[in-house]
């Protein structure tokens, strides 16, 4: 065991995070940077929100922001101050996440003082590299110059149903040749990395052919998804530029004939992403409290079941009902229990919070300065 954890470090340190700390309790903090959470409905600075303590015992790995989170009267300076104010409870520096795809999926609006950002359809319509390239340079500019350092985008679905409604009918997809979603996408990660925010590919391994949205329930594929599905992935990961994928909940029997979503499925995690198309980087699952996970298995389960397929960072938004809600220190206890009771391995949980690791520092957000200089970036705003 000391073993493994001397050669974590010695990997974290080469890949220049060596300026932190090793952490106190291991294992915990660990965990802990595996949670990806909603911070709930609030959109005004409550430090008695127990999202903050949360964050300041190691229960979170990074945050996701909603509409809802920006203020609607004098969005940019409490959405910088909320920023701000999450990040400073974080003793390891947050992903502090969103949607910010264009066209009908954006949260931060024109209504509220931010430019227009159009949907991908609309770029890949035109198919003029330099928009493409205005627009992603816009977007991650503006995320950038708020703090948000990860953004679920671009959509890398090739649209083989027009009226899918979740993907097609919403503008989602570039194109549905897959050659033009590689090159429009290409530029979109290549703008994203160039202002330190990363670009979170999805939804793995493909969910433009499909006919349901799983954000309701089950969305079975098995007999309208296409090998061509995956290939934006490989191209994109073969190009070394991709940093993190973000997983589908569409069921396709014939990738998994256990059935299981292809978050829960260690053929499709593992198997395709992993070790065939050889992608080592952050594997994020889309929302565990979406229809197709949550009304067909229980927490425990469903999670359970995601780290076992692979995945490295459990995302609960929280856009959900209170009732429905989940909080951090629910998803750490669950996690530790599956550990200590078999299901997750020790040396499962120190790849992927090296994988995490290795990322923030890619991204900066280990720097010993990246607090200071956030503030800095920030305080135009106020």
């Amino acid at each position: 065991m000391q073993k493994i954890f001397s050669l974590l470090l010695a990997v974290l340190a080469l890949s220049g995070y060596a300026k932190t700390d090793p952490p106190k309790d291991s294992i915990d903090v660990m965990i802990g940077q595996m949670i990806m959470i909603g911070i709930g409905d609030f959109n005004l600075v409550d430090t008695e929100q127990s999202i903050f303590k949360e964050i300041k015992d190691g229960k979170v790995g990074g945050v996701v922001l909603y509409e809802k989170n920006i203020l609607f009267e004098s969005p940019k300076p409490e959405l910088a101050l909320l920023v701000e104010m999450l990040q400073k409870n974080a003793s390891i520096p947050l992903f502090v996440s969103i949607d910010e795809e264009g066209g009908k999926v954006t949260r931060m609006k024109t209504r509220y003082g931010f430019p227009k950002n159009v949907s991908a359809q609309y770029l890949g319509d035109m198919n003029n590299l330099d928009s493409t390239s205005f627009y992603a340079n816009q977007t991650a500019s503006i995320l950038s110059s708020f703090g948000i350092n990860m953004n679920y985008a671009p959509v890398v679905d090739v649209n083989i149903n027009t009226k899918n409604p979740v993907i097609g009918k919403l503008e989602r997809s570039y194109s549905k040749d897959y050659k033009e979603v590689i090159q429009q996408a290409l530029e979109v990660i290549k703008q994203h990395n160039k202002r330190g925010v990363v670009p979170v590919l999805k939804h793995f391994p493909g969910h433009g052919s499909s006919k349901n949205d799983t954000h309701l329930g089950i969305a079975d594929v098995t007999n309208t998804w296409q090998l061509e599905e995956l290939y934006p992935y490989k191209a994109l990961i073969d190009s070394g530029v991709v940093k993190a994928v973000m997983t589908a909940h569409i069921v396709n029997k014939t990738l998994d004939g256990e059935k299981n979503p292809a978050t829960l499925s260690r053929r499709i995690v593992t198997g395709m992403l992993r070790e065939f198309l050889e992608f080592d980087g952050v594997i994020i699952s889309d929302d565990m409290q979406m229809g197709a996970i949550n009304n067909e298995y229980g927490l425990r389960e469903a999670i359970k079941l995601s780290l076992e397929a692979g995945v490295d960072m459990l995302m609960f938004a929280n856009n959900v009902f209170d009732y429905e809600r989940v909080s951090a220190t629910t998803i750490h206890a669950i996690i530790k229990d599956l550990l200590f009771e078999g299901y997750v391995t020790r040396e499962q949980i120190y790849v992927s919070y090296n994988r995490i690791m290795k990322l923030k520092a890619e991204t900066g957000l280990c720097d010993e300065d990246y607090y200071r200089s956030l503030k800095n970036k920030l305080r135009v705003y106020n």
